[in-house]
Order: structure tokens, then C-alpha cells, then sequence
């Protein structure tokens, strides 16, 4: 990636992501004479040394001080000159998002609501596990994708969130749930699947994930940092090419007649199309790697025996963990949850075919912090919903 700008959108990209990328533009980071250092990885921040005369190990500090410290006051990085942090806060700020309210579920999900500006607001949300701790982070204002089962969904999108905003969402939590930025990692996994979907913002997502892969920046390991996809195809090959990272696809249905209806980017991007995307994700990587399949059970709609056997052959030989879903409802929508019965035999005949196949515990769900029921504060919504997008005929 250009440290000076956004790369270049793909023309075959659908019409609704290129909406994204161009008109639904983020909200400046760097308002005024100041930018926020959150939105910069470490290409962009060394170049930017470097444009001021400094030598590009300046910039490794200022990544330590923020990400391994959790220093957010120049004043405070004792070993950066006195001239130099003059010079930094003449130009530069670390600002975190603005908190709007905090929520705390019985099974100890958290979840906060984080100004973004312009009235708008995102949910970001903390799930302590035995093993692990898990942030589930924003990328958008809303969403354009329409997915049928999701609550961001139904609210559509406002605007991308910038790198700066995306990034200073781990680092608030970070900060929140008091761990020590360098030992006590409260946080071991991050995942891009909070409100929005993480591709079709890509030029701001990019530079986000290297931050939190970077060992100046957070330095978590490349399986540790998962992109979720509700299918963009372009961009899972850009991703492939570009950085080293987990994918989780939003698949929900074996087919097109049933996916076009629940994930309508489908339309776009048919199941035979993502399929051939996910093998080139994982063709020349390390072969313990799998991607994940996210598929949500919804009652009598895609949870049958029959459909359990087609998405069995359609990940047959494919390096695939599927993750089935319990529906979280949310107000309005026309889906029930599956039966527990129906979920386990659902898993029972992906594990018989040799397919790796998890139930989600619900989390987070007495504070709607749970899949599929984010909803932040979206407000001057742009009717960007696929629904009213152009698509390939069939």
C-alpha cells in the first residue's frame, strides 16, 4: 500500500462498495491542523518521520509508546527529545473515541457505545473467554450489505469508519478493561465483525490489521486477527496479496437460491465464485490455516439435514471450520432461532463428513451484544442497501 494514499478500487468491485469507498467517505481523523496518529501503520508513520528530517526509527518509538505502553501525551515518551515531541504536538494527536455508554452482561460481555462524530456512534464489544479474550470491532457506520438476519443491517449505512477509528478502538478497550498493554494481554483476538462490512472499507482496514499485527504496534499474530467477508471477492484476493491475516466468510447458505435471498451480495459474487476466492486465499499459505464459515441457524429457512449435507459437499477437500450460529433476534425481524436438536444434527453431519464444525455459544445477548444485534447510532442513513443495486444477470 501507497504510505500516501489510498490504493486504487477495483473496477469490478460491486456498485455498493464502490459507493462506500467513495461517497459514504469517513469522517476526517485529521479535522483541523492535527492528525491522529491511530490512523497511520508504520510505512506511513516512517515516511511521515521522515518528511520532517527525523530518522525512521522515531517512528518504532512513537508505535511503542501508543501501542505497547498505551501512552496517549507526548509529553509522557521520556525517550523522544524535548524538540521532538514539541514538534509532534504542534502537528500530531493520539485521540481515542469519545464514550458514550457501557454495558456489562451476565456472562462478563462487554459492550461499549463510542462516538464517532456527526451524531453518529459504533458498538464495540469484549468477550472474555477461559483461554482467550476476544474484540469484536466496528469498520462502519451501519452497513449497505442488507444480510437479511442481521439487525446493523436493516439500518443501512452512513459512512466508513477511518483507520484512526478502527485502530483506537482496541486501544479504548485496551485501556478499558485494564490490562497491561505489554504482559497482561487482556485482549488475544481481535475480530473485524462489528457493525459494517471490513471489504468493502478496505483501504482503511488494511492499514488497520498491520497496525495490530505490526510488533511496534499491538503484536498480535496473524491468526490472532480475523477479517469477516460477507463475500466481496475482489477484495479477498486484494487481502490475499496484500497481508497475512485470519478470513471468515459470512456464508449462511450452500446455494444461491437460498443465499441470494439471505446474503444478497450473492447476486454479485455466486457461491461458485466465492468458493474458487476462499481456495486462492489458502492455496499458497500455511495449510493449517482454515478459513471460517460463519452460518447463522435459522429456524425451517436453512437448517435442514438436506442443506447440512450440501454445505458438506461443497467444503469438501477445502481447509474449513464451520461456525454454526444460534439466530440472536433482534426487534421486527421475520427469523426464529433453530432448535438446539436442530443445530446438533446440523454439526452431527458436518463432523461426519470429516468437516470441523463448532455451535457459538451465545454471548453478550441480555445487552444485544451478541451476533447480528449491533446498531450503534446511525443517523442520515445514505440508502445504500444492495437490494437497490444493479447485478449480474443469472
Amino acid at each position: 500500500m501507497d504510505p500516501k494514499g489510498p490504493t486504487e478500487t477495483p473496477s469490478d468491485v460491486p456498485e455498493g462498495a464502490n459507493a462506500v469507498a467513495s461517497e459514504a467517505r469517513p469522517a476526517a481523523a485529521t479535522a483541523g491542523r492535527f492528525r491522529n496518529l491511530f490512523g497511520m501503520d508504520r510505512e506511513r508513520l516512517r515516511a511521515e518521520f521522515a518528511s520532517i528530517g527525523e530518522k525512521p526509527f522515531r517512528a518504532d518509538q512513537i508505535m511503542q509508546w501508543i501501542y505497547r505502553r498505551g501512552v496517549d501525551d507526548f509529553g509522557g515518551m521520556t525517550n523522544i527529545s524535548k524538540d521532538l515531541r514539541a514538534r509532534l504536538e504542534s502537528s500530531f494527536v493520539v485521540r481515542p473515541p469519545e464514550l458514550l455508554t457501557e454495558q456489562k452482561s451476565i456472562d462478563g460481555t462487554r459492550k461499549w457505545v463510542l462516538k464517532v462524530g456527526g451524531g453518529q456512534a459504533i458498538e464495540t464489544v469484549f468477550i472474555p473467554e477461559k483461554d482467550r479474550g476476544t474484540l469484536c470491532i466496528s469498520s462502519q457506520v451501519g452497513c449497505a450489505m442488507d444480510c437479511a438476519f442481521c439487525s446493523t443491517a436493516q439500518q443501512g449505512l452512513n459512512r466508513n469508519l477511518d483507520t484512526a477509528e478502527i485502530v483506537a478502538q482496541v486501544w479504548f478497550a485496551a485501556k478499558a478493561l485494564g490490562g497491561d498493554f505489554q504482559n497482561e494481554r487482556v485482549i488475544s483476538n481481535v475480530v473485524f465483525m462489528g457493525m459494517g462490512e471490513p471489504l468493502a472499507n478496505y483501504n482503511a482496514v488494511l492499514p488497520a490489521v498491520k497496525i495490530l499485527q505490526d510488533d511496534f504496534g499491538f503484536g498480535l499474530s496473524k491468526r490472532r486477527v480475523t477479517v469477516s467477508t460477507s463475500g466481496l471477492v475482489p477484495f479477498i484476493d486484494r487481502l490475499r496479496e496484500d497481508v497475512d491475516t485470519a478470513l471468515a466468510v459470512s456464508l449462511h447458505a450452500p446455494n444461491d437460491d437460498l443465499r441470494n435471498v439471505l446474503v444478497p451480495i450473492n447476486k454479485k459474487y455466486p457461491v461458485a465464485e466465492l468458493m474458487d476466492a476462499c481456495r486462492r486465499y489458502t492455496a499458497q499459505r500455511d495449510h493449517k490455516m482454515h478459513i471460517v464459515y460463519e452460518y447463522v441457524m435459522l429456524d425451517g429457512v436453512n437448517d435442514s439435514p438436506a442443506l447440512a449435507r450440501d454445505l458438506a459437499k461443497l467444503l469438501n477437500g477445502m481447509p474449513a471450520k464451520v461456525n454454526l450460529i444460534p439466530f440472536n433476534p433482534f426487534p421486527e425481524t421475520r427469523f426464529k432461532r433453530s432448535r438446539p436438536e436442530a443445530i446438533e444434527a446440523f454439526a452431527n453431519i458436518l463432523r461426519a463428513k470429516n468437516i470441523i464444525a463448532t455451535t457459538r455459544k451465545t454471548r453478550g445477548d441480555d445487552i444485544d451484544a451478541a451476533c447480528g444485534q449491533l446498531v450503534g447510532k446511525v443517523l442520515n442513513k445514505q440508502k445504500r442497501r444492495l437490494g437497490d443495486i444493479p447485478v449480474r444477470a443469472g
